[in-house]
């Protein structure tokens, strides 16, 4: 790594997971952009910069007040791309952001960037926004590779893949992702990054404790030696009977529906359409023919039900009370561990109320109603614990838990931007001089008596 002081900017800022990577390598902020109000206070009081709004209009306005600098660094919104989203990329106005970043590349052309979203991109739309993306990278000169790392590679117990890319106008002889996959750690002690009795915390709301504890009356009525499923388990299709494989309940009059059973085996007999539409899961109200994995859940559930009624009848009927269908649905994924829910980490999410091994967290996402929540100390993990599995340990976050919590879901990983800007970063005087040197790569002949006047020339 150099020893010199480069200067980079960060763009799509959010909380500074790059600068606090580079700024601890030595390097120096000299521009940053953030969209959000609240987030650019944040930054101002983190890192003592005032980073920018809109980074569409200074671009189109004034891209000259973005200083020259050695490295861009972006974390470009990724919800375009992510299969959590409608998966619009470019279609989505914050998919185009990244024609921001070659704009800023093409103007100021420097020496490196780090780039970070989600693996998701690399696959869209057939690979072709990630071809076209490599197609504009490069036609500015910039040898381009990429890797996706999650924070649980490197110790830290987070699940959250993403893909890094990076690029060098001098060619990245000198780079390899081997180096950085040298220091993964398969070991990770999760305990090291929970507090034992944190002075501010969140308590699971008791509702939230209170059906837990139905779920876990529900585990225990199940034999022994009857796995518990690995599949999701919906409560409310104990008891149904609509129909799903060939067809799909909307697609029948009321009076034949009226033949069937809704959720938890209620009748929808005399009932109106509206009201057969309630009594269904939610998943359900669709007016086209299941996919196969929809049937197979179904198909599971009703079979499990069936083994087991004799043993969950009575359970079923409170989780049935639930106001949530959300709540009345169940994700084990610890296989065959011990059947004690306190014991994990767990998610009340959409899908259902998820329960993991307590090996690493899941990742933490935008959405606020996510967050992880510490089982055997019946409560939601703290700021400071969401601030260490983002490696961004001693910065501030705004004062509101949501917003906070937004802002991390929303954080790149400084521990892996380290990693990787330690190895790609290196002193350049041996590769360009005063002196004017030429470097040729890939077929580009970098032509740098000046860097701020680069001229590429395609070779023969």
């Amino acid at each position: 790594m150099t020893n010199k002081k480069l200067k980079f900017i960060d763009l799509f800022a959010g909380l500074g997971g790059f600068h606090k990577a580079l700024n601890d390598l030595g390097h120096e902020c000299v521009f940053a952009s953030e969209l959000d109000l609240t987030l650019r206070g944040v930054y101002k009081q983190n890192w003592g910069i005032e980073a920018q709004g809109d980074i569409k209009r200074i671009v189109e306005n004034e891209i000259e007040s973005i200083p020259e600098h050695d490295i861009l660094c972006a974390g470009f919104p990724c919800q375009p791309f992510s299969k959590a989203g409608k998966q619009l990329g470019r279609d989505d106005d914050r998919g185009t952001l990244f024609d921001e970043i070659i704009k800023i590349l093409d103007f100021r052309k420097p020496n490196y960037f780090i780039l970070e979203n989600v693996p998701f991109i690399k696959k869209h739309d057939n690979e072709e926004t990630w071809k076209y993306m490599q197609d504009e990278l490069s036609s500015l000169g910039y040898e381009v590779d990429y890797q996706i790392y999650s924070p649980q590679d490197f110790g830290v117990p987070q699940h959250r893949k993403r893909i890094f890319i990076v690029g060098s106008l001098y060619g990245l002889d000198h780079f390899s992702f081997d180096d950085i996959d040298e220091q993964k750690s398969p070991l990770i002690d999760i305990h090291q990054f929970v507090e034992e009795k944190p002075a501010i915390f969140k308590e699971l709301p008791k509702p939230n404790q209170v059906f837990l504890k139905l779920w876990q009356t529900f585990i225990d009525q199940i034999p022994k030696d009857t796995k518990l499923p690995g599949f999701p388990i919906r409560g409310m299709e104990f008891g149904a009977t609509y129909p799903y494989e060939k067809s799909y309940p909307l697609k029948l009059s009321a009076k034949n529906l009226g033949k069937y059973k809704g959720n938890f085996g209620v009748s929808l007999d005399g009932m109106s359409k509206a009201e057969q539409r309630a009594n269904l899961p939610s998943y359900s109200r669709v007016e086209k023919v299941f996919p196969n994995w929809k049937r197979n859940y179904i198909r599971q559930n009703r079979e499990f039900y069936e083994e087991n009624k004799k043993h969950i009848q009575k359970i079923i009927s409170e989780i049935a009370k639930s106001p949530s269908q959300s709540w009345q649905k169940l994700e084990w994924n610890v296989g065959d561990g011990e059947r004690k829910i306190e014991n994990y980490i767990i998610q009340f999410r959409a899908s259902g109320i998820r329960v993991k091994k307590a090996d690493f967290f899941p990742s933490l996402v935008c959405t606020n109603t996510q967050i992880p929540i510490i089982g055997w100390q019946n409560r939601y993990i703290t700021r400071e614990e969401g601030l260490r599995l983002q490696s961004l340990e001693g910065i501030q976050l705004p004062e509101n838990d949501n917003a906070a919590f937004r802002a991390l879901g929303n954080a790149v990983n400084s521990k892996i931007v380290r990693l990787i800007a330690e190895k790609l970063i290196q002193n350049k005087s041996d590769f360009i001089s005063p002196e004017a040197k030429v470097k040729t790569l890939n077929g580009v002949i970098i032509n740098s008596q000046n860097k701020k006047d680069l001229v590429y020339e395609r070779t023969k």
